[in-house]
């Protein structure tokens, strides 16, 4: 009997599990208490004689419970000296109204209050960073001249499988009717919030170019930055620098893509290539795509293809998306 029992608890223990990391917001008013300690935070700090520019990224994982990343020079994209010995993890707890974090060196902490985040080091207090929210330089772009608009928040139409919210933001799970050989692109996306979800299962959707070429869209603020993380290409290339704010800010994405060149006999002559733009930020240069990425709708060859957006299970939310197309 004692068996059967702690199996049904082990059952019933990870149910709930999968029940949490399910759990998804999209409006920060509905987030609570941890969405406001999660975010970015820039300053200054003086240590043994020196001052510098110190960027810090906390990210929520339910329940009171944070992870944090300090960066030396300022955020990624910002500043940030862009090597693994200037990133500095730590991890803590929000408690009473307060969250204190420690480095995982075990030399720094921080006490976050409000929107100010104390730095110590070695139990002496160094200084202060507050709370910013960054916004992507290319919000509300508007389109050029000849450019297609596929979704402008009045009609989802121009999809397959096109639906939109209440605030009339297109949801995950839609692919353009049009086609497009190449092209310039600009989208706006925003992720929700799930802060007991891990990896794949955070906010996860995708952008696939000519139905094709994937762009990873995932909730990997505070993460390494790797080809399945937000900004990669999947299975091809990793991002330049990890540009993805926290879940619940509008971010942007800005492509330039060429698509490959086939010959008569439909042999492929030239592959496919793209320049990415995350958040105003270069993550991909001409960068070459020498097969179509894992989960693509189609595979690669001479015809035209969509713009299609994965439904992933995860609610995600689009705007502005436009279309401007190239002449090689």
């Amino acid at each position: 009997m004692r068996v059967h029992l702690v199996a049904l608890l082990a059952l019933l223990t990870t149910s709930t599990l999968a029940d949490e990391q399910k759990k998804a917001w999209l409006t920060a008013e509905d987030a609570g208490e941890d969405f406001k300690v999660q975010g970015e935070y820039v300053g200054s700090v003086d240590f043994d004689g020196n001052t510098f520019d110190v960027g810090l990224q906390v990210i929520a994982r339910g329940d009171g419970e944070f992870d944090s990343v300090g960066y030396a020079g300022g955020l990624p994209g910002d500043g940030w000296i862009g090597t693994a010995e200037t990133k500095f993890p730590g991890s803590g707890k929000l408690k009473e109204g307060v969250c204190k974090l420690t480095g995982a060196d075990g030399q720094g902490s921080v006490e976050i209050r409000g929107d100010r985040a104390v730095l110590s080091i070695q139990d002496q207090e160094v200084g202060t960073l507050r709370r910013i929210e960054r916004k992507s330089p290319t919000l509300k772009a508007k389109p050029p001249e000849g450019a297609v608009v596929l979704l402008d928040g009045t009609t989802a139409d121009h999809f397959e499988g096109g639906r939109l919210s209440d605030r009339g933001f297109l949801k995950e799970g839609a692919m353009s009717k049009q086609k497009f050989g190449s092209y310039r692109l600009h989208m706006e996306f925003l992720l929700s919030y799930m802060p007991y979800a891990r990896g794949q299962g955070r906010a996860n959707s995708g952008c696939y170019h000519q139905g094709r070429y994937e762009v990873q869209i995932l909730d990997s603020f505070g993460l390494k930055g790797d080809d399945h993380e937000c900004g990669g290409i999947y299975s091809i290339a990793s991002p330049a620098v990890n540009m993805c704010l926290p879940p619940l800010s509008w971010q942007t994405y800005d492509v330039e893509f060429h698509e490959a060149s086939f010959d008569d006999s439909g042999s492929k002559t030239a592959n496919a290539w793209m320049t990415v733009r995350h958040n105003g930020v270069v993550i991909h240069e001409r960068q070459e795509l020498g097969h179509a990425t894992r989960a693509s709708p189609l595979q690669e060859g001479p015809e035209d293809g969509p713009i299609y957006l994965q439904d992933h299970g995860n609610p995600i939310r689009f705007r502005n998306i436009w279309v401007s197309p190239i002449e090689d």
